[in-house]
């Protein structure tokens, strides 16, 4: 990868991070720390080992209370990131053309 690359993945990875960081401050400072903790696993979307059926039997919730509460996990994930982002620009009309590049960086 050429240095450009290298600078914008640590860029993209640092906004990620940050962004979670932020998120489990806000479920801490709420008193859900072991919430965040169980449903952090499913914010990616992705396929892994952990299901719904065990995050809500860990919680003692139903399945579907687990699924309402991953989708609004996500949707808070995603406003933190744009305002993250947001925070990183002089013009916060530009935080759509960023997050674009913002995964297209994460995709190469």
């Amino acid at each position: 990868m050429t240095p450009e690359k290298v600078f914008e993945h640590r860029w993209a990875v640092t906004l990620l991070e940050t962004t979670l960081k932020r998120l489990r401050s806000e479920f801490e400072k709420a008193g859900k720390g072991p919430e965040f903790e169980s449903l952090e696993v499913f914010l990616s979307g992705e396929k892994h080992p952990a299901s719904y059926a065990d995050a809500a039997r860990k919680l003692e919730r139903s399945e579907g209370a687990v699924r309402v509460a991953v989708h609004r996990l996500r949707a808070r994930y995603g406003e933190l990131l744009r305002l993250t982002i947001a925070e990183t620009l002089t013009d916060p009309a530009d935080v759509d053309g960023e997050l674009r590049h913002l995964f297209a960086v994460l995709s190469e």
